[in-house]
């Protein structure tokens, strides 16, 4: 017969009230097993651990010992046991996110992020913030566990889900003509009406996900933009635009980004909007990720 956890929460009952008929109670047993599972760990430990009378029992020596191990075993045991099934249900654990530059700037993400760390307050978060493009590689790396990225053509090991829809806007001078008399706020313009303006937006290769999208919209209305200048930040290309070299199509949350000079205008062409989707490796999904990934899509969707 070997020690078992059994010996030793039998002993703590014993030992808290030092009374084997309490004991007995608290355990939810009869007192004569109690007695004979106290009997065999003495002779498991080869060491008395109560002095016994009619009047009162006593901790030996050897039971004082044991006590504070007994204690900080089962302590470490539980804490074992409650780490490993909040890992099972997606409460623990280390989770790597992925984040486009302009994502954060949609109110949807820094809400559902915080709501998710009030409720898991025991997940180790790594926010990264990296192009779409880039996120891809590092999900294909194991360097992220998912990624929010901009809507794309993904490899075979990736798959997504839709999370929500970020509306495109126009950026576009203070005092171009086609605001005359506009009020940038609540105007709607169609790209079509710029069909011989020069653009700027950015580089297919930024990893940025729009560039082919702007591409395709500008066609739609029956042109092909005129690029003139491309960069990889939204805040280079607002500039751009706020020096005059031409428009711009960005997501409508990088209006946060002020630039005095610049104005973003909603735009009425359909399909201008940029999907925003959760990324992950298909077989990487573990119950940490499960958890992340309906919470989210639950506070963003509301």
């Amino acid at each position: 017969m070997s020690l078992e956890l059994r010996h030793l929460r039998y002993f703590l009952a014993v030992a808290d009230t030092l009374h084997f008929g309490r004991a007995a109670e608290r355990l939810g047993m009869s007192q004569p097993p109690l007695s004979q599972q106290i009997r065999q760990l003495e002779t498991l430990l080869g060491a008395q651990l109560f002095v016994r009378s009619h009047r009162r029992v006593q901790l030996t020596p050897a039971g004082e010992v044991l006590l504070d191990q007994a204690r900080d075993i089962l302590q470490r045991v539980d804490k074992a046991v409650d780490t490993v099934q909040r890992a099972q249900r997606g409460e623990s654990g280390e989770l790597r996110i992925g984040l486009t530059r302009a994502t954060p700037l949609s109110p949807q993400i820094p809400r559902a992020i915080f709501s998710y760390r009030q409720q898991h307050p025991q997940v180790q978060m790594q926010l990264r913030e990296m192009n779409s493009l880039r996120q891809i590689e590092a999900l294909l790396a194991d360097e992220l566990d998912v990624g929010i990225i901009r809507k794309r053509v993904l490899p075979d090991e990736l798959t997504a889900q839709h999370l929500f829809d970020d509306p495109l806007a126009l950026v576009v001078h203070a005092s171009h003509p086609a605001l005359r008399g506009k009020d940038p706020a609540s105007a709607r313009l169609s790209l079509k009406q710029f069909a011989l303006d020069p653009f700027v937006g950015f580089s297919r290769d930024s990893g940025a996900g729009i560039h082919d999208h702007v591409i395709t919209l500008c066609r739609n209305a029956g042109f092909s933009p005129r690029i003139v200048q491309e960069a990889g930040e939204s805040s280079t290309l607002i500039s751009l635009v706020a020096a005059g070299l031409g428009v711009c199509v960005l997501p409508s949350s990088c209006s946060h980004i002020q630039v005095e000079g610049a104005c973003f205008v909603a735009l009425a062409d359909r399909g201008a909007a940029s999907e925003i989707q959760l990324a992950w490796r298909r077989e990487a999904v573990t119950p940490l990720l499960r958890q992340f990934i309906a919470l989210l899509k639950r506070e963003v969707t509301g």
